[in-house]
């Protein structure tokens, strides 16, 4: 694990309460891998389920996460990115609070500012959500 609760806010530009992972458990150039115990205080949970507003943010965030923790390691600030566009989002089903999301980006690639990112998220063996993502990433 690279961070846990307490430092996870080192390698993201959000603040709490929208923070939607709480470790980062892997990043390197090309994936980043997250995890979250959904809150049943966490404002994306609404009558005891995570909202497909909280997948998709939890997704944005893993990536995030990664690209922040690699700009950490190399010196350089956290950028901040904004969703450009999501595609083919599937979502299976909608977790309760109290689980554990465990969820995976992949870097597809990069175009002129752009991020092209998958996602999924699991929670245990089961998928319950993901998508393809570009990030517009606010240059320095």
């Amino acid at each position: 694990m690279i961070a846990g609760k307490n430092s996870i806010i080192d390698y993201l530009p959000q603040r709490p309460p929208v923070v939607m992972i709480d470790c980062l458990i892997e990043a390197d150039e090309k994936h980043t891998v997250s995890s979250l115990e959904v809150s049943e205080q966490n404002i994306f949970c609404q009558n005891g389920s995570f909202s497909e507003s909280g997948l998709v943010e939890n997704i944005a965030q893993t990536a995030a996460a990664g690209v922040g923790y690699l700009c950490k390691q190399n010196g350089k600030p956290v950028p901040v990115g904004f969703i450009a566009s999501i595609r083919d989002l599937k979502i299976e089903k909608l977790p309760s609070a109290t689980s554990v999301l465990v969820t995976e980006t992949v870097n597809v690639d990069e175009v002129m500012g752009v991020s092209i990112v998958r996602g999924t998220v699991k929670c245990g063996d089961a998928f319950i959500a993901g998508c393809e993502m570009r990030i517009f990433v606010k240059p320095e």
